[in-house]
């Protein structure tokens, strides 16, 4: 019999919600269908403007989170429509929302995802998992990277040792060893598409670079590369993850002097994103022998040659192992949805740093939403 879950998904590049339609009955999760819903440019622009609140200030987003559970029901109960199959057919959907803070190393550590969950149950009349970092948080670590408890579950190998590389706003690896005696280990390395994303948008009012154009058409800046190599953050020993916080446009300009070119300071933070994923892989996976690919950076056709450039085994994506890049997180979160229901683990203390393994999420039912 089917076991049949939704996974929905936002990434810190706040561009589409990722939905995705699992069957988890056998070994190997089968993906039955996937679709992806812009956000409404208005809605959009008001998720972007919350990275400059304030913490204290977050406890107003109330709207903002109802409005945001309803675009998450919605790009769920589209998918239904597309696949003509019954909401009641459907065991939960694990909604991860949409960041707005991550803060784990925070006097009181907190991650905050919108995206209510009650409204989300009540439009779809199906059971909703969510919050899924807050537990990590509570037991010391740093409720991030989640994935790769699921490359592990389903990426891992017994003939080749493997790094599977996240790269959406912010860029993550997983080391699978093929050796299952190894723990699993994975961390945020930095910057993924974000800093490329933010930058390009404020000088040609594109929300990404397509191909890597704009960076094939520069040269990187050896100066400014090393010196934003020297972040603190890139010396930090695992676990350790970031987010936009961190890794923003802010943070990018006093580096920057008056005479620089937009293609060249692109290039540059595209060799960094590239650069700090393949350190990162040198130091705590030299015995790599497959790099996979996933997440939005997988379509940046100049990051891929320069990862390839840098990387002695080749860089291919995860549609190699089954699974079409764009997918995978979204896959991730119908799986920790179906961890939750089942009673799973779905935390990697040696990832996070947690001091035990923990079932993750809040589960909602329908009938205990009390969103009209």
């Amino acid at each position: 019999m089917p076991a049949l879950y939704i996974g929905l998904l936002s990434g810190t590049s706040v561009d589409s919600i990722d939905a995705v339609l699992v069957d988890f009955s056998d070994d190997t999760p089968a993906l039955i269908a996937s679709s992806n819903k812009p956000w409404p440019p208005a809605l959009r622009d008001t998720l972007l403007q919350t990275r400059a609140l304030a913490d204290e200030q977050l406890n107003s987003l109330t709207e903002l989170d109802l409005q945001t559970g309803e675009l998450f029901a919605q790009a769920a109960l589209e998918l239904l429509q597309q696949t003509g199959i019954a909401a009641s057919d459907i065991r939960a959907i694990g909604s991860h929302g949409q960041t707005i803070r991550h803060r784990p190393d925070a006097d009181k550590p907190f991650s905050l995802q919108i995206g209510n969950a009650e409204r989300i149950a009540e439009l779809t009349r199906i059971d909703v998992v969510s919050d899924f970092r807050a537990a990590d948080i509570a037991a010391g670590g740093q409720g991030a990277p989640l994935v790769p408890a699921f490359h592990q579950a389903v990426f891992r190998s017994r003939d080749a040792d493997r790094v599977i590389v996240n790269i959406g706003g912010i860029a993550n690896i997983t080391v699978l060893a093929k050796d299952e005696a190894v723990p699993v280990t994975g961390f945020d390395t930095g910057p993924g598409n974000n800093l490329m994303d933010a930058w390009i948008a404020e000088h040609r009012q594109q929300t990404y670079d397509a191909d890597g154009q704009l960076a094939a058409s520069g040269k990187t800046d050896a100066g400014l590369l090393a010196r934003l190599l020297m972040d603190d953050y890139f010396q930090l020993t695992p676990p350790k993850s970031t987010g936009f916080e961190h890794f923003n446009l802010e943070w990018l300009k006093p580096y920057l002097d008056d005479d620089y070119k937009v293609e060249d300071v692109q290039s540059t933070l595209c060799d960094l994103t590239a650069t700090s994923i393949i350190r990162a892989i040198n130091q705590y996976a030299p015995n790599t022998d497959e790099i996979y690919v996933c997440g939005g950076g997988a379509h940046n056709t100049e990051l891929m040659k320069r990862l390839q450039s840098m990387s002695r085994p080749a860089v291919m994506t995860t549609a190699a192992l089954g699974i079409e890049p764009d997918w995978v997180e979204a896959i991730t979160f119908a799986w920790l949805a179906h961890c939750k229901i089942r009673g799973i683990n779905g935390n990697l203390p040696c990832v996070t740093g947690a001091d035990k393994h923990l079932i993750l999420g809040k589960l909602i039912h329908p009938r205990e939403s009390e969103v009209a």
